[in-house]
């Protein structure tokens, strides 16, 4: 499932511990009510049983509303409950094996923190990139914060869409204006949010209305 750039404007990543609802599926219903393009399922801490049924879950509800599911790191998941494609580490499944096992029809983003990184992976067949953390981040403990600069500059650079990640929320969403991204990914600044809903749609429409 290969999709234009315009899937990546708002890209809720997951993280039940954080969540306001009692449901990870209720969560996820109403960030897309808000306005969320694309989701990304992430858990570190399920079984491999439980992963796949929360995921079989969740692609059978985005499907029906045209939204593509992306796993977190786990290539086997995917593949499983035909999820659209997958997001890999730095430390994942090297991206030209996830390539091999997913085919060219599926999505598969790679984590890229500097330039060099990022025209890796963009040489290696990547069809987006994860940039960040821009604002520093409360949900990665392994992550480091990175610049805007270094985020415009991989962004003015490669070819392929580049989606910032990091502490992003409302209040400083717009500062990213003018750096070339594609969209954002959120994590807190949607999912933990008391009112998900509104909290994505305010986000929503800022990317509308500022031209990244």
């Amino acid at each position: 499932m290969k999709t234009n750039s315009e899937i990546y404007q708002l890209y809720l990543v997951t993280d039940r511990e954080l969540m306001s609802t009692k449901t990870l599926e209720e969560a996820v219903e109403k960030a897309i009510d808000g306005g969320c393009t694309m989701v990304q399922l992430r858990e570190k801490n399920l079984s491999s049983r439980d992963f796949y049924n929360t995921a079989k879950t969740l692609k059978t509800f985005l499907q029906t509303r045209g939204v593509p599911l992306i796993i977190n790191d786990r290539v086997d998941i995917a593949l499983a409950v035909d999820a659209d494609g997958v997001h890999i580490g730095q430390s994942d499944l090297p991206l030209h094996e996830a390539r091999k096992i997913l085919g060219n029809e599926r999505i598969i983003g790679v984590t890229a923190p500097t330039l060099p990184l990022a025209l890796e992976a963009e040489k290696n067949g990547a069809d987006y990139l994860g940039v960040g953390a821009v604002f520093g981040t409360t949900t990665k403990k392994d992550a480091k914060k990175n610049t805007i600069e270094i985020l415009s500059e991989i962004a003015h650079t490669v070819k392929i869409p580049v989606v910032a990640i990091g502490g992003i929320n409302a209040d400083n969403v717009g500062i990213l204006t003018g750096s070339g991204i594609s969209g954002v990914a959120v994590v807190s600044g949607i999912i933990s949010q008391k009112n998900i809903t509104e909290a994505s749609h305010k986000i929503f429409n800022i990317l509308k209305a500022k031209v990244l």
